[in-house]
C-alpha cells in the first residue's frame, strides 16, 4: 500500500520492502490551462527536465554526478534516466529514473531529485503554470507504488523544483519529501547548491 506523504515527511523505503533492490522514480506534473482570447498567442509548452545529483558526503563530487536528458546513465549503471518529455502531456509519469539502491557504490550517501524548467527566463514560465505534480517510488520487483508526494503550494516564480531525496541511513533507504522551489535558472545553477 502506498504511503502519501507531505512536505518535510521522511519515510523508510526498505523497513517495509525486504530485498528491496531497484526502485523506479517518477515525476509528473501538468500545465494549468490558460485560458486566451481568440486572438491570444498561443503559449509555448513547458518543458519541465527532470534529473537526479548523486552526492558523496553530502556534496557534489563531479558532473559525471549528474544523471539528466544529456548525460542518461551513470557510469556505475546503477541510475538510469529513461529519457526526456518536451511538454508533460499525458496522464501518468512525465520523466522516469530508475537506481539500483543494492548496486549502488557504497560512496554515494544521497540521490537529489529535481526538476527545473528548460529555458524558463526565455519563456516567461514558471511552477506557478503548473499543476498536479508529484514524485513517488515504486518497488521495481513487485511494480507496486511505495509512497508518494503531491505538491500542493502556490510555486508561481519559482523556476526549479528539489522534489525530493532518496538517501542511505544506517544501512537502510529513506525518502525525504522536500518540495521546495528555487530561482535557479537552469540545471547548472541547481547543482551548484551541493558543490
Amino acid at each position: 500500500m502506498s504511503i502519501s506523504l507531505q512536505k518535510g515527511q521522511k519515510v523508510s523505503l526498505s523497513k517495509d520492502n525486504a530485498g528491496l533492490s531497484k526502485v523506479l522514480i517518477g515525476l509528473g506534473w501538468d500545465e494549468v490551462k490558460v485560458k486566451g482570447g481568440f486572438f491570444a498567442a498561443k503559449p509555448k509548452p513547458i518543458d519541465c527536465d527532470a534529473s537526479a545529483i548523486l552526492l558523496k558526503n553530502g556534496k557534489l563530487a563531479g558532473k559525471e554526478d549528474i544523471i539528466y536528458f544529456g548525460n542518461l546513465k551513470h557510469a556505475s549503471g546503477t541510475v538510469q534516466h529513461m529519457g526526456d518529455n518536451l511538454t508533460g502531456a499525458g496522464d501518468g509519469d512525465d520523466e522516469q529514473i530508475v537506481v539500483d539502491l543494492s548496486k549502488l557504490p557504497q560512496q554515494y550517501d544521497k540521490i537529489v531529485l529535481v526538476v527545473n524548467i528548460y529555458q524558463a527566463a526565455q519563456r516567461g514560465q514558471h511552477f506557478g503554470l503548473i499543476q498536479n505534480a508529484f514524485i513517488r517510488l515504486v518497488d521495481s520487483r513487485t511494480n507496486s507504488e511505495m509512497c508518494k508526494y503531491n505538491l500542493s503550494e502556490d510555486y508561481s516564480g519559482m523556476t526549479a523544483m528539489i522534489f525530493g531525496e532518496v538517501y542511505r541511513h544506517n544501512e537502510e533507504w529513506k525518502f525525504n519529501a522536500i518540495g521546495q522551489g528555487t530561482n535557479d535558472q537552469g540545471l547548472e545553477a541547481l547543482v551548484n547548491r551541493y558543490r
